[in-house]
This record gives structure tokens, sequence and C-alpha cells, in this order.
């Protein structure tokens, strides 16, 4: 999306931007598991990864109104 073409005021442009860094420390997550030898450890970053691309979801229910309590 983009951000540019909503005032400031538009709540979009805040979503599209925080949507955005979801994805990126998401990725951020993920492409750590590899560099972890713990355990535990790989299995907090990836919960912490899927729960992210969870609340990324709600972000793009809001923008979209696919789900009908994100309707404006």
């Amino acid at each position: 999306m983009n951000e540019e073409k909503h005032p400031d005021s538009d709540p979009l442009h805040h979503v599209a931007k925080i949507r955005r860094k979801l994805q990126e420390l998401a990725e951020h997550c993920r492409d750590d598991i590899p560099k972890i030898h713990e355990p535990k450890a790989k299995v907090l970053f990836e919960t912490t990864a899927e729960v992210l691309i969870g609340l990324q979801t709600a972000y793009e229910h809001y923008t979209t109104q696919a789900e009908p309590a994100m309707q404006r």
C-alpha cells in the first residue's frame, strides 16, 4: 500500500506503516531461527512470527474490510 496516498489523519496511513513493520519483524524472527541452537528459543521465535503474522492479517482485514467487524 502506498502510504503517501493518505493524509496523516487517515488511519489507513498508519495501518500501512504498522503492517509493514509487523511483516519486517516477523521476517526478522524467522531469519534468526537458524542462527539459534536452543530448541525453546527457536519455538519462541517461531511463535512470535506467527502472532505477528496474525496481527498483520487483522490490519489487512481492517484495510480491505474483509471481516464484518472491520467494516467502517
